[in-house]
């Protein structure tokens, strides 16, 4: 089977709306939109804010997959680097092979390479990129800190400022309650505060970043909702915050967690006050979500019709084999495309429609079509569904039945009293009084 066309590519886990994927990744030291990415086997290339259209034709004309881009510290340099090395040897030297319909005819079956850090190369190419840009950021960083020809307005007020960055920073903290964090701590400031003079300049909230008619609504907005902060959670503002850059794949919010949890190392062990955070679970064919799996279970079968119990009882399906039936389902439903018949719709709701309107819900293709190790990935990163699979609903009935066919043999009141007679327990006592 054709592993992905023009259309339905995905190229990385998808992510539930509900919860936000801990996209870990720092943008690149800030480069000209027009450095190119060249294509590591043929003279394609494109802009690196297209980055992923030269993914795409990675996948697609060469069945090349990176693993884990948005890691990599600097990609143009990343792919001339394995550009020569693909030029020396052959890329079975460096990728994993992954073939695809396995069980298939000799025909269908197709390589797919994938390039990750496995490769000791790799890691430490990966390694030396982030130890470059580190270096690079923090040379900026010092040459801000130094920096007394700095000039600019307030973000609120007509004072004007100059010198260093650091008299601007502090009066807005001061005098306007507006902090982004001690001036050392920065990088890229006068980026940073373009970025933050044009949401406002577009009538933008800078937290909840919700657009007003005008500025007298706006400042009103920000001041009564106490909103003169940045939203700590929009992966813009990440590349302007030098911990950003110390650890590899690691966001400000680990590398802080991680300390915390080195300054409680020595404390009582009190968690009277920890709350759980529901793992929510969504529907296969909608958007509902349920704290509990009967709960999504009974809600997809009472408003879809759709029973994976059964499926997996009467298919006699293995845990790895549900893995890939339910992932299957979640790419095929976010193609919008019937998994029964295969044909394309506009929409998710035409799709939902015609599943219910063709009885097509239980109605599963060949075994052979989503039986394939390219399932074993999930199509939504953060899925909760996946956690619940089990191998069988027998196990604990079998384990019952177990324990009842097991002999159990009344006490002799004879040998008991034998017993208590000849224990040591008699003489022991006998001494004691002695």
């Amino acid at each position: 089977m054709d592993l992905c066309t023009d259309e339905d590519s995905i190229l990385e886990p998808l992510c539930f709306p509900e919860r936000s994927a801990d996209s870990a990744s720092v943008d690149s030291v800030p480069s000209p939109s027009s450095e190119l990415l060249v294509c590591l086997f043929c003279t394609e290339s494109t802009r690196l804010d297209m980055k992923d259209e030269l993914l795409k034709h990675l996948l697609q004309e060469h069945k090349l997959v990176i693993a884990d881009v948005k890691l990599i510290a600097n990609l143009p340099k990343y792919l001339l680097y394995w550009k020569g090395r693909l030029l020396e040897q052959p890329v079975t030297d460096f990728c994993s092979v992954i073939k695809t319909n396995s069980t298939g005819p000799a025909d269908k079956q197709e390589n797919y390479f994938l390039l990750c850090d496995i490769l000791p190369e790799d890691r430490i190419l990966r390694e030396n990129l982030q130890q470059k840009r580190l270096e690079e950021v923090l040379e900026q960083q010092q040459k801000e800190r130094d920096d007394n020809t700095f000039s600019r307005p307030c973000l609120f007020c007509s004072e004007e400022f100059t010198g260093n960055r650091s008299s601007l920073l502090n009066h807005m903290a001061r005098e306007h309650s507006f902090s982004i964090g001690l001036p050392d701590n920065i990088v890229y400031c006068d980026e940073f505060l373009d970025t933050l003079q044009k949401k406002l300049d577009d009538l933008q909230c800078l937290y909840c970043e919700k657009t007003f008619r005008d500025k007298t609504t706006l400042k009103d907005h920000m001041r009564k909702k106490t909103h003169r902060r940045i939203n700590a959670s929009n992966r813009q503002y990440d590349r302007f915050y030098v911990i950003n850059y110390l650890e590899l794949g690691k966001t400000w919010e680990e590398v802080q967690s991680e300390d915390d949890r080195e300054l409680v190392e020595d404390d009582d062990d009190d968690w009277s006050d920890w709350q759980a955070h529901p793992v929510l679970a969504v529907c296969l064919f909608c958007d509902h979500q349920s704290d509990t799996m009967d709960q999504i279970y009974i809600h997809m079968k009472g408003t879809h019709g759709f029973d994976l119990h059964k499926l997996r009882t009467d298919l006699g399906l293995g845990f790895y084999q549900q893995v890939k039936l339910v992932n299957f389902i979640r790419r095929q439903i976010h193609q919008s495309r019937c998994y029964g018949c295969e044909e394309k719709f506009e929409s998710r709701p035409e799709v939902l429609q015609h599943l219910e309107l063709q009885g097509h819900v239980m109605k599963l293709p060949d075994m052979l079509t989503w039986d394939q190790p390219q399932y074993y990935f999930p199509t939504y990163e953060n899925d909760a569904l996946l956690c619940t699979l089990s191998d069988s609903d027998g196990e604990q009935t079998d384990e019952r039945h177990h324990h009842d066919d097991v002999p159990v043999f009344a006490e002799d009141d004879r040998e008991l009293k034998l017993l208590r007679q000849t224990s040591v327990l008699n003489q022991l006592l006998k001494n004691r009084t002695h």
